[in-house]
């Protein structure tokens, strides 16, 4: 080690030394001694590092009053929150990262209502004793449905869980070794079923499987017909699958359950979902079981929804799981209020964000495009292009994989910096801004641009141009 780097570490004051800085007496009080000598640790370690690194660190770097400060803003961020509003320009209506569907307005509603006050989530207010949770949910699900019963747990992976270990548990399942699909963050169907400790029998290839093929795995130990929705997929060409009305007569000639997982779960009819099964079809081929997601293509909040025959229900409500899977009372009254729209079918467009994105026209957009690209022209000058073209959005959230959605974007052409750049600075803006890079330039979408955004994103890209 050079001399010039221990001269430098032998200057950094000790934690004890730091913390004896009368600027940072507020800190303390306000903060605790405990959380600012551990922000001291933190500051006087990045400092070290890098010196260590040669990286140059000047006397004026070491100064009491600098090192006070660095170590009230590493203090002060700890109670800042790290889970944000942000505008979502890059036309993935339902995107994962970004906390999938936008919740309408009577869903943040009734949120507020039962966050801010006590509530009957476990009361019955008729008998004046405990009550399930579940009875909040049910009725209006089966009323939307037509279901028998319904299940809600904290989404749909969840969902898939519950039923593999309520009725597959030491047995084997049947599913076609083409829909043994992954879904976000890593997680496949067969880790979810041996978490279960339900045994995978794989039939069939990955471009085809026939009924034949489930007949020949069935044998003394198999509890359950698979069948599960290829959403964030699509094999093409020489190709055959089986239907999940085919899987279901062929379960009741064997007297064998059959379970038909969505994924995304589509209540709505617009064109944009019509290559998507819906939930009511499902249900009436006579699945035992189905399971969707409360977000994605439903609009409402992350939950996974169980619906199916009585008997089967009930029992995966009685699993001792399903007490560690349920939901609280914030998502039940958000599920239940997107739900309720759902009685109004155009209500349902109109209300729902997430269905009236998916529904809006690129001609019905264009206006909205236009008045972004002319306030970003006035608020940018000559610093950045601003171009209105036709573009495509995506339905996003795993489903729809080859649909793409007509829209209109504006394409952003920096002069001084370069596009990375820019689009650096605009997820650091308040609020972020996240658009997509494409061809040289970064384009935003105004599909997934919530209309009361508008001002909002103009206002961004002025700040983040000002940063130069």
């Amino acid at each position: 080690m050079a001399d010039k780097e221990l001269s430098a570490l032998r200057r950094l004051p000790s934690v004890e030394e730091l913390l004896e800085n009368p600027a940072l007496a507020d800190a303390i009080e306000q903060r605790g001694r405990r959380l600012v000598a551990d922000s001291s640790r933190s500051v006087l370690e990045k400092l070290r590092r890098r010196i260590l690194a040669g990286e140059p660190v000047t006397p004026a770097d070491l100064e009491p009053g600098r090192l006070a400060a660095l170590v009230g803003e590493e203090a002060a961020a700890v109670y800042k929150p790290t889970l944000q509003p942000l505008i979502n320009a890059t036309g993935v209506v339902v995107h994962t990262n970004l906390g999938r569907s936008v919740l309408a307005e009577e869903a943040i509603g009734a949120v507020g209502e039962v966050a801010a006050s006590y509530s009957n989530l476990e009361y019955n207010l008729a008998a004046g004793a405990r009550g399930s949770r579940h009875d909040h949910i049910t009725r209006i699900i089966t009323a939307l449905t037509g279901a028998e019963n319904a299940l809600v747990v904290n989404n749909n992976a969840a969902a898939v869980l519950l039923a593999l270990s309520t009725f597959a548990a030491g047995r084997e399942v049947i599913v076609s070794r083409g829909e043994l699909i992954e879904i976000g963050g890593s997680f496949r169907i067969p880790d979810i079923m041996a978490a279960s400790s339900a045994k995978l029998v794989e039939v069939g290839t990955t471009n085809k499987t026939r009924p034949a093929d489930y007949g020949k795995g069935i044998g003394p130990l198999t509890s359950m017909l698979l069948h599960v929705h290829t959403s964030n997929y699509k094999v093409i060409g020489f190709t055959a699958g089986v239907g999940i009305g085919e899987l279901v007569a062929l379960g009741r000639k064997h007297n064998l359950m059959v379970m038909d997982d969505l994924g995304s779960g589509a209540l709505a009819d617009l064109p944009a979902l019509a290559d998507e099964p819906s939930v009511f079809e499902s249900l009436a081929s006579g699945a035992d079981i189905v399971t969707f997601s409360g977000d994605k293509l439903l609009g409402g909040p992350q939950a996974g929804i169980v619906i199916g025959r009585r008997e089967a229900v009930e029992k995966m409500k009685a699993h001792p799981m399903a007490r560690a899977l349920r939901v609280d009372k914030m998502t039940l009254a958000a599920l239940q209020a997107t739900l309720a729209l759902y009685l109004n079918p155009r209500e349902a467009v109109r209300r729902i964000p997430t269905l009236r994105m998916l529904a809006e026209t690129a001609a019905a957009l264009k206006p909205m495009a236009e008045r972004l690209a002319a306030g970003l022209k006035q608020a940018v000058g000559a610093g950045v292009g601003v171009q209105l073209q036709q573009s495509a959005s995506k339905v996003g959230g795993g489903a729809l994989p080859l649909l793409e959605l007509d829209s209109w974007v504006c394409a952003l052409s920096p002069v001084s910096i370069s596009v990375d750049e820019l689009a650096a600075r605009l997820r650091a803006t308040d609020p972020p801004v996240i658009g997509r890079i494409h061809g040289g330039r970064l384009l935003l979408d105004v599909r997934t641009i919530l209309p009361e955004q508008l001002d909002e994103t103009i206002g961004a890209l002025q700040q983040a141009v000002s940063q130069g």
